[in-house]
């Protein structure tokens, strides 16, 4: 299958209505900025930013026809898999492959570490049974398994195996998978951090929960970086966005920013979901001031 995930990639926030429960129009309304304003490159709903773990299987299913339906084939779909049986997995994917997305995400099983035989056998038997563009997720800071090079290389020898979303936070880890899988293999950023880094060696997609509230900052700099490769007028607009970057990997509460963040810009999705809690004064504080740098 072809490769296709490059660009800026929308981790979308899930919009809640003040019961909690799924706001529809709310949702709409935020991709349709993302897509129309923003200019993002591609939509995933349903992966951590968009709080799936905490949406019932029912809620993951409406937030994908809604997201299909609002991109009506503007942009990739790449839908995020909540699941963790094997099988469990394989229906997910089944399912979204009727319901028009253009891609399955699919973070290993989360709960238990998994021996590197166990992730491969995982994900061989999903691309077996599934005929949709799989994206693996590599990240073992909420999963616990982490899929060492030589399984991702393993697994990238199956056609529908197209892309890794790599968030370890190495550089070692972009250069071995590129040696060990190919450079036909691709991987797209899953650190906001490193975001930069990646692009000036040649990774071209990002993956990206930032996006949400910094979208048009995010793809400012894929076209310094990747379309323009003016590296020196990257970095330099790098420094000016990364203050909002460290604050979402520092505090890991993407999601609690994401909606303070849109909520200041005057585009409310809600509040997180419990467990999770919205942003704390001090975290807001930080927030507000620095997206008042970006505008």
């Amino acid at each position: 299958m072809e490769n296709k995930y490059r660009g800026i990639y929308a981790v979308v926030g899930t919009a809640f209505n003040e019961q909690g429960e799924l706001d529809e129009a709310a949702q709409r309304r935020h991709i349709r900025w993302l897509i129309d304003e923003c200019m993002v490159h591609g939509i995933i709903p349903c992966g951590s930013t968009g709080e799936f773990a905490f949406l019932s299987d029912q809620e993951r299913k409406r937030v994908v026809e809604i997201t299909v339906d609002e991109v009506n084939q503007k942009l990739p779909v790449i839908a995020g898999s909540a699941t963790c049986a094997t099988r469990e997995v394989v229906k997910t994917a089944q399912r979204y492959t009727k319901m028009g997305v253009d891609g399955v995400m699919i973070v290993p099983p989360y709960y238990g570490k998994l021996s590197q035989e166990e992730l491969y056998c995982h994900f061989a038997s999903v691309a077996e049974n599934v005929n949709l563009p799989i994206v693996l997720y590599n990240n073992p800071g909420t999963s616990g398994s982490d899929m060492l090079p030589a399984t991702i290389a393993r697994l990238a020898k199956f056609d529908n195996i197209v892309a890794v979303k790599e968030s370890t936070g190495s550089m070692q880890r972009i250069i071995d998978i590129r040696m060990l899988a190919g450079d036909a293999f691709e991987i797209l950023c899953g650190c906001d951090t490193l975001a930069m880094e990646m692009f000036a060696m040649g990774v071209e997609g990002w993956i990206a929960a930032p996006a949400n509230i910094a979208a048009k900052q995010c793809v400012k700099l894929y076209q310094l970086m990747i379309e323009q490769k003016d590296f020196e007028k990257g970095y330099e607009y790098y420094k000016h966005i990364r203050p909002l970057f460290d604050l979402f990997e520092g505090s890991g509460q993407y999601v609690a920013l994401v909606k303070a963040g849109l909520e200041m810009l005057g585009r409310p999705i809600g509040q997180p979901r419990k467990p999770l809690l919205p942003a704390s004064d001090e975290l807001r504080a930080q927030l507000k001031t620095l997206l008042e740098k970006l505008q």
